[in-house]
């Protein structure tokens, strides 16, 4: 069995659920077998903080070095456990001395295989102000739309002030899904993008008959799916 590295800490909150996740997936009855798995757990003040000063030459570094530890520990290919960081994963992936899934690519996959045509996507500021997920969209013909200016503040400022930080809300659920419901009004969406990993947490089904996709679930699908290749 291929053993996987990740990048983890991007936030600490969704790489328990990934880890969960992972081992959920190969849990059998009355085994206590599980597979193994490296988490490089990094300090996401400093890579939000590259990302946001837009020094891409050193996200890219820091995110290549990880990688590079985690293929010394022994991983066969690694993930990057956040959305966010994607914004250079081209580059890193063209460094990388293995190979890397991405969590863009997955939910794209997953987003032809269910027939949509016009998504939502939201995440933190960074993710919904660049275009690392219209692009890989628009080759399956989908298109990627963004909420307003001011519902990208809300959204940004309640997962760096609460989600991230295991502050789950009613009052911030609410919230977001009322963001969801205008975009399904005014776009007229056929599914929505959890594009930060820490969005499942407080967003954990679908709602108005449309499907939210849950980047972390579809991530951990993919990784399960490689990690049982010979």
């Amino acid at each position: 069995m291929k053993q996987i590295g990740i990048i983890g800490g991007l936030g600490p909150e969704s790489t328990v659920d990934y880890y969960k996740r992972i081992i959920e997936a190969f849990r059998t009855e009355g085994s206590l077998a599980a597979p193994e798995i490296i988490i490089y757990s990094v300090n996401i003040e400093e890579v939000l903080t590259l990302v946001s000063r837009r020094e891409w030459s050193s996200l890219i570094y820091l995110l290549v070095a990880k990688i590079k530890a985690l293929h010394r520990a022994g991983a066969d290919f690694a993930v990057i456990s956040a959305n966010t960081p994607h914004i250079v994963f081209d580059e890193v992936q063209a460094k990388s001395p293995i190979p890397l899934l991405s969590i863009v690519t997955a939910t794209r996959d997953k987003s032809k295989e269910l027939g949509l045509k016009k998504v939502g996507l939201l995440g933190t500021k960074f993710t919904m102000q660049t275009n690392f997920f219209s692009q890989q969209f628009s080759e399956q013909d989908i298109s990627v739309v963004v909420p307003p200016t001011a519902a990208q503040d809300y959204i940004h400022d309640k997962l760096m002030t609460e989600i991230e930080l295991g502050i789950i809300t009613d009052e911030t659920r609410k919230g977001l899904l009322a963001v969801i419901e205008r975009m399904i009004a005014t776009e007229r969406i056929d599914g929505v993008i959890l594009g930060c990993t820490e969005l499942p947490l407080i967003l954990d089904k679908s709602e108005f008959g449309i499907p939210f996709l849950n980047t972390t679930a579809i991530h951990v699908e993919k990784i399960v799916a490689c990690m049982k290749q010979s």
